[in-house]
C-alpha cells in the first residue's frame, strides 16, 4: 500500500551515499573523518555575537523573501564591481542548495536536457531528473578537465543549461580561464543556461578564481556562505543573474522556502567583512599535506581548489574498498560511484584537522599496500 501512495520521483535517485557513510561513521567510536565536505573551522566568534544579537534584538519573523537589505546591499556592491553588468539581480537563498533546486526548477521542463560533468556533485544530476529533466553527461576522465569539443558535441536543441563547478567537488578540480572562458562563449553562443556553482571560490590555492559571468553576462551564479565561513548548518546563500530568470527564482522561494532564516542573514553581513585568508591559507597547507602524503601509493591529480582529493583505485570496487577502509582502520572516505558513473575512484575530503589527516594518510598508505 506503501508504494501506491509514493511519486514516481521518489524512485528516481536513492539516498546520497554520502549519508550512508556519514550512518556507518555515527556508530564507530573513534573514526579517521574524511567524509565529511564541511570545514573543520568554527563560525567566527564575531559572527556568532552577532546571530546572538540579532536573535535578541527579535529580529525573528519572515525576512523579505529577498532578504534584508544589508545583506543584499554588500553581496550587490560586490557583484557590480567584480562583473559590472547592468541586468544582474540578487537575493538570498537557503543555502546554494536551495538556489540550485529552484534555478533548475524555474529552467527546465519534463524533457529538457541538462549538461553535467561526470564527476559530478551529488545534487546536479539527482535533481534535474525530478523535475523531469533528461541527464546528459559529459565524461571529464582521466583528468577532470573539461574538454569544449566534447562538450559542444553533447549540446541539441532540448539542452537547456548546464551546469558548472569550479573549484569543483568531487575533485577539487579548477578549470583554467582559457576553459572558462571558452565555456561561458559556447554557452551563450548556443542559447543554453550555465548555471556556475561557485560555493568554493574562496578555496583556490595556485591560481586566482574566476567566474564564467566574466565572460557571459547570461550566467547564473549560485553562491553560499556555509565553506567560506564554516556555516554549512545556517544554511545561507545567494543567487546572482539575469533579472528574468531571479525574478522567477524569487516568486518560487516565496510558495517554497520563504525566506533564508532572517537572524542568520545580519550575521552573514558581519561575516562579509571577515579576512578569510588565513583559514584558505590553512587549507592549501592541508591539500599539500595530503598530495605528498599519498604520492607513490595512489594515482592522483592533484587538486587545485575545494577541499577534497579524488584518488583512483589502487584495488577493488569503491565499496569493497570503502568496507575495508572502515572495517580494518574505522577510515571513513566515499566511494567514487556515488559521484560518477565510473566506479574507479574514491573521495577523500581534508576539511579536518592535521592529526586526523596524518591518522588518515597512514591508513590510506596501508590500504594500498592491503597490510
Amino acid at each position: 500500500m506503501s508504494e501506491h501512495w509514493l511519486a514516481d520521483r521518489t524512485r528516481l535517485f536513492d539516498a546520497s551515499g554520502i549519508r550512508k557513510v556519514f550512518d556507518l561513521g555515527a556508530k564507530l567510536k573513534d573514526p579517521i573523518n574524511l567524509s565529511i565536505g564541511q570545514p573543520d573551522f568554527d563560525v567566527p566568534e564575531v559572527v556568532q555575537r552577532a546571530a546572538i544579537e540579532a536573535i535578541q534584538g527579535r529580529k525573528n519573523g519572515y525576512s523579505l523573501t529577498q532578504g534584508i537589505g544589508p545583506l543584499r546591499e554588500k553581496l550587490g556592491s560586490q557583484v557590480r564591481q567584480e562583473y559590472g553588468h547592468d541586468d544582474r539581480d540578487l537575493f538570498i537563498t537557503c543555502g546554494t542548495s536551495g538556489g540550485l533546486m529552484l534555478a533548475l526548477m524555474v529552467l527546465v521542463n519534463p524533457g529538457d536536457e541538462v549538461i553535467v560533468f561526470d564527476p559530478n556533485f551529488v545534487m546536479y544530476d539527482s535533481l534535474s531528473a525530478v523535475i523531469g529533466g533528461k541527464v546528459v553527461y559529459v565524461d571529464t576522465y582521466p583528468d577532470f578537465q573539461i574538454d569544449l569539443n566534447r562538450l559542444s558535441d553533447a549540446i541539441t536543441p532540448r539542452t537547456k543549461a548546464i551546469i558548472f563547478n569550479s573549484p569543483g567537488n568531487p575533485t577539487g578540480m579548477v578549470a583554467s580561464e582559457e576553459v572558462v572562458r571558452g565555456l561561458a562563449e559556447l554557452a551563450a553562443r548556443r542559447n543554453v543556461v550555465l548555471i556556475s556553482d561557485e560555493i568554493y571560490r574562496a578555496f583556490c590555492y595556485d591560481r586566482p578564481f574566476v567566474s564564467p559571468a566574466k565572460y557571459n553576462p547570461q550566467t547564473l551564479v549560485v553562491d553560499g556562505f556555509s565553506k567560506t565561513y564554516g556555516m554549512p548548518g545556517w544554511r545561507l546563500g545567494f543567487a546572482h543573474g539575469p533579472s528574468a530568470i531571479i525574478r522567477e527564482m524569487l516568486k518560487l522561494q516565496q510558495y517554497s522556502f520563504v525566506c533564508a532564516p532572517h537572524p542568520l542573514q545580519w550575521a552573514a553581513a558581519t561575516a562579509m567583512d571577515m579576512d578569510v585568508k588565513p583559514y584558505i591559507d590553512a587549507y592549501r597547507g592541508k591539500r599539500d599535506r595530503i598530495v605528498e602524503g599519498l604520492a607513490g601509493y595512489y594515482e592522483l591529480v592533484a587538486p587545485g581548489g575545494a577541499f577534497y582529493a579524488f584518488p583512483k583505485l589502487p584495488w577493488g570496487t569503491g565499496m569493497e574498498f570503502v568496507t575495508e577502509a572502515i572495517e580494518k582502520y574505522q577510515l571513513l572516505v566515499i566511494p567514487g560511484n556515488v559521484f560518477s558513473r565510473h566506479d574507479t575512484h574514491f573521495r577523500i575530503s581534508y576539511a579536518a584537522g592535521d592529526a586526523v589527516i596524518e591518522r588518515g594518510i597512514e591508513a590510506l598508505r596501508k590500504l594500498a599496500r592491503r597490510e
